[in-house]
């Protein structure tokens, strides 16, 4: 079913012919129109007056809280390169106080190892001396004990060969030195 628009005058209801604006059966009536405009212009001093400067002032402060924000975060984000640039200076400045300790201790290590050596050379030194006079005190003495067995024992043998007694003292000394130099004489130091 279709449905059309036909005017009244062609119908012929009503009084006669209709302006031809009205023919139109889409287009609102004058007071309509009217009335629509005067609550458009109404409801556009209303906006205008309240609620736009209210949206501006809106608008204004979330800008500021927003710029107040970047302010905030530049600044902090400054402070905070600020503070990392101090850290880093620290850091640097920390390592440089531990090589330099690390410098120290090792020549202080180095002297100390060093007098520990020298310390140890002297001892070691002083021990070797004392250990030569030592073995030399112990050698002249075993010589000069050596000397009076080996004296005994020759005058014992030369008196049981000779057949006489070597009880004289000065007699015995000279026949002692005799013998010991004559053992001293020798190539080897072996009597044949």
């Amino acid at each position: 079913m279709q449905l059309v628009a036909v005017p009244a005058a062609e119908t012929g209801e009503g009084n006669g012919p209709l302006p031809a604006f009205l023919d139109y059966p889409v287009l609102p009536h004058i007071g309509e129109l009217v009335f629509g405009f005067l609550v458009f212009f109404v409801l556009y001093f209303v906006v205008r007056k309240y609620v736009v400067p209210r949206l501006e002032e809106m608008y204004a402060e979330r800008t500021a809280l927003i710029e107040g924000g970047i302010a905030k975060a530049e600044a902090a984000q400054a402070e905070a390169s600020a503070a990392r640039d101090r850290y880093q200076a620290e850091l640097a400045e920390a390592r440089s106080e531990r090589a330099r300790i690390i410098a120290a201790a090792q020549e202080e290590a180095t002297v100390v190892a060093a007098e520990i050596r020298r310390k140890a050379v002297e001892e070691a030194e002083r021990i070797t001396a004392a250990a030569s006079a030592q073995i030399h005190a112990e050698r002249q003495q075993a010589l000069v004990q050596l000397r009076a067995e080996v004296g005994t024992l020759a005058i014992d043998l030369a008196g049981r060969i000779v057949g006489e007694s070597l009880e004289n003292e000065a007699r015995r000394s000279g026949v002692v030195d005799r013998f010991l130099a004559d053992l001293e004489a020798m190539p080897s130091g072996r009597v044949s």
